[in-house]
Parts: structure tokens; C-alpha cells; sequence
């Protein structure tokens, strides 16, 4: 005699009236989770917390070049508007700047490619 699975389907549903909002927020956290929105409210109701496939730290990080780029922009923005005050930075100094946007690019590009964690990490 073989045993049958129980399953989900045919159980009793749970009903929750939330407004839209709080329905789009409900959604996109169990996106980020990768869960279907029943299996991320079944969870939580369980106790358990899902963990987000995206890694905060590297989020951080992202702020941080985000707010380097934009420091070395205004600094760049500065020199190219001849201000009396970079008078004394030659032509060197703003390619180096330049290179130093195009390095830190570069590092926010490596940095984008591993947010994203993988299932094995979670």
C-alpha cells in the first residue's frame, strides 16, 4: 500500500486584506527572496525569516563608490569651470581625476556583479 503525499492543494486558505501598497511591499519582499508571495507569507506566519539574496554589505558598498564618483564629478566640474581657485592644477591632475572615475567605475562594476548571492550562500 503506498502512502500519499499530503499537499497544499485543497487545504484552507488564509485570508489577509491589506491595501495596495502593503500588497506591492508583500510581493517584492518575497521576490527578493525568491519566494512566491504564499510561500513567503507561509514562512514568516511559521516563524521562519527569509533571507534576502541580496548581500547588505555589498549594497553599502555600492553607496560608498556611488558617493566617491560623485565627489570626484564635483571636484571635475570644479576644474573645467576655470575657477580662480584650481588655477594651480595643470592638465595632469585632471587626467589622473579621470582616470581614478574610471577606475572606481570599474570597481562598482565588480562590485554590482556579485550582489546577487547565491543560493548555496543563503
Amino acid at each position: 500500500m503506498t502512502e500519499k503525499k499530503a499537499t497544499r492543494k485543497g487545504s484552507t486558505p488564509i485570508y489577509v486584506w491589506v491595501t495596495p501598497d502593503e500588497k506591492a511591499a508583500i510581493e517584492a519582499n518575497a521576490r527578493q527572496t525568491e519566494h512566491s508571495t504564499s510561500a513567503y507569507l507561509r514562512s514568516l506566519g511559521l516563524g521562519y525569516a527569509p533571507k534576502s539574496i541580496v548581500d547588505n554589505q555589498k549594497v553599502i558598498k555600492l553607496a560608498q563608490i556611488n558617493g566617491d564618483l560623485g565627489r570626484l564629478g564635483g571636484l571635475l566640474k570644479l576644474w573645467l569651470t576655470n575657477d580662480a581657485r584650481t588655477a594651480q592644477f595643470g592638465d595632469n591632475v585632471i587626467r589622473a581625476t579621470l582616470a581614478r572615475i574610471e577606475d572606481t567605475q570599474v570597481q562598482m562594476v565588480e562590485v554590482m556583479k556579485s550582489i546577487i548571492l547565491p543560493r548555496s550562500e543563503l
